[in-house]
């Protein structure tokens, strides 16, 4: 088919104004509301996860063995986009953004803290014990690997197969076009967007939130400042501007650069805490805990834990509302590492996507994790900070604390402002019929927005206005899991078919593949002079 062109002109989406509608709506109960807002969201969130939580566990496996099969398929052999599209960026580049759009934050706010949490509370062990910490980290390994990131690369599959090899704009709802038709561009479409942008208008809001407490937790530990809205406030005013200053220098220079900047920053502190930690019992344990891990990995897929109380509301309060929460973000994260693979093969791309941060992650988690449980064996106290400090606390033990501290406050900043930037420019693709290049201007309206609703959270309640819009996250995956379902069985149905017409095999159709690729080469010739015609000086 041919590659649509989004409408131009100063016309407003149905998407936009359906989905400012609903997040006002949100935000003024919120704001006016608090303790009301929080308590009826907190319980339908809460009745989603304990009637459902069977039913997350299921598809988010299901998920897994999806990106499994296609790794091994002949459909892996299929490029996101046409013959000629080579990848846009270079591969360390599209690493460190699909991990740093993914993950990045909440690697900082709980690389530490989770394994702890776990380690004080275990799943099965008794608390405190050596079970307990080989569970601790086993817990965080599977909550941070590969279920999340099936999720992610399912939705940015589909979406990118669609996109770039297919044609069509980048909208989720056009993913769906296999098995639905044209109904997808009328109220079916609209409605499978606007809750893509509601759920990340969602995320975004509590990792900016999260992400401000945190950085005011951290200057408070290190220097003094009060914990209050005025400060919190200053924070978010200073990372807006920074992140609005990344948005408008476009896709290709803000987010690469600041990713770059994540990755190294990330590298440079892992490697400190590495050395400076109990290095040994680090690598030991990472050994030990990820054997756990993959042991256990299909009986924890599926348990619900139906005849262990002690594991049921363990599984409630974390594994469950894990799968919720990534499925949350799954539209953002979704579209934006779509945005960048261009070019990249089914199988390169899930690959990547399920093993680099699969793997970092478990280093990551390692490393803080085991520092901060054989610290706080000899601190008591570490244990009982809360999340935004803790990891600072850990650090006041170990030498160059002061340095690791700043490098900390330096990277959640950096992280704070690749999220909101990434957010951006996937709201103002949403909202602007598709578009791979949406204005600067509709880019600063979303993120003026998203920073703007994160504080009137912190100044309406703080963490009870953040712990309301979490569960408004669970409420929202709730629908969205069928959509990708939906995804899934669209993309295999629509890949699958030209698997086929290529003869895509162990030996493929060499003449098929040919005729294929002389076919895009024509249609490249074409693109390429319909753009000389619309723009003379580029001849």
């Amino acid at each position: 088919m041919e590659n649509p062109t989004p409408p131009s002109g100063r016309k407003l989406s149905k998407v936009f104004i359906y989905a400012s509608i609903i997040v006002g709506i949100m935000v003024v109960l919120g704001a006016v509301f608090p303790d009301r807002f929080g308590q009826v969201t907190g319980n339908v969130g809460s009745w989603v996860i304990e009637y459902f939580g069977w039913y997350y566990l299921i598809i988010t496996t299901l998920m897994v063995f999806f990106c499994i099969f296609l790794i091994f398929s002949p459909i892996g052999k299929l490029k996101l986009g046409k013959p000629y599209h080579k990848p846009e960026f270079r591969t360390i580049s599209w690493l460190a953004m699909l991990f740093s759009a993914g993950m990045g934050i909440g690697l900082v706010f709980y690389g530490a803290a989770e394994p702890i949490q776990h380690y004080m509370g275990p799943p099965t062990a008794d608390p405190e014990t050596d079970a307990a910490m080989v569970e601790a980290l086993r817990s965080t390994f599977f909550h941070y690997g590969f279920h999340a990131w099936a999720m992610y690369g399912v939705v940015a599959l589909a979406l990118a197969y669609s996109q770039f090899r297919k044609g069509e704009v980048g909208l989720l709802s056009k993913t769906l076009r296999p098995i639905l038709g044209d109904r997808v561009d009328g109220p079916i479409g609209i409605a499978v967007d606007v809750l893509s942008v509601f759920a990340t208008i969602i995320g975004v809001a509590v990792s900016l939130g999260v992400g401000t407490l945190q950085i005011n937790g951290g200057l408070n530990y290190l220097f003094g400042l009060p914990i209050n809205i005025m400060v919190q406030g200053i924070i978010i005013a200073v990372v807006t501007f920074l992140f609005l200053i990344s948005a408008w220098s476009g896709l290709s220079k803000g987010i690469q650069y600041l990713s770059n900047l994540n990755m190294g920053l990330a590298g440079i502190l892992l490697i400190a805490v590495l050395i400076l930690g109990p290095t040994m019992m680090i690598l030991n344990m990472m050994n030990t805990s990820t054997g756990a891990m993959l042991d256990t990995f299909l009986y924890n897929s599926l348990d619900v834990a139906p005849l262990n109380q002690q594991k049921s509301e363990w599984l409630e309060v974390w594994t469950i509302y894990y799968w919720g929460w990534w499925m949350s973000w799954s539209p953002f994260v979704g579209i934006f590492i779509a945005r960048v693979s261009r070019g990249r093969s089914v199988r390169e791309f899930v690959l990547a996507v399920l093993l680099v941060p699969t793997l970092v992650s478990i280093v990551w988690f390692s490393v803080f994790g085991v520092t901060g449980i054989e610290i706080g064996k000899t601190v008591p106290a570490i244990f009982d900070m809360n999340a935004e400090t803790m990891l600072f606390g850990i650090f006041n033990e170990l030498p160059l604390s002061m340095v690791l501290s700043v490098i900390a406050l330096l990277l959640v900043s950096s992280f704070f402002v690749t999220s909101a930037d990434s957010a951006t420019y996937v709201l103002g693709m949403q909202t602007a019929f598709g578009s791979l290049q949406p204005s600067n201007k509709i880019k600063i309206v979303w993120g003026i927005a998203l920073s703007s609703i994160a504080f009137v959270l912190l100044l309406s309640g703080g963490d009870t206005g953040l712990a309301a819009l979490q569960s408004a996250a669970i409420i929202s995956a709730f629908p969205f899991s069928f959509i990708i379902i939906s995804m899934m069985v669209s993309f295999y149905k629509d890949a699958n078919e030209e698997r086929k017409y290529l003869g895509l095999s162990i030996t493929p159709n060499r003449q098929r593949m040919k005729d294929y690729i002389e076919k895009s080469k024509r249609e490249r010739a074409e693109e390429i002079k319909a753009e000389q015609e619309a723009d003379p000086e580029r001849q």
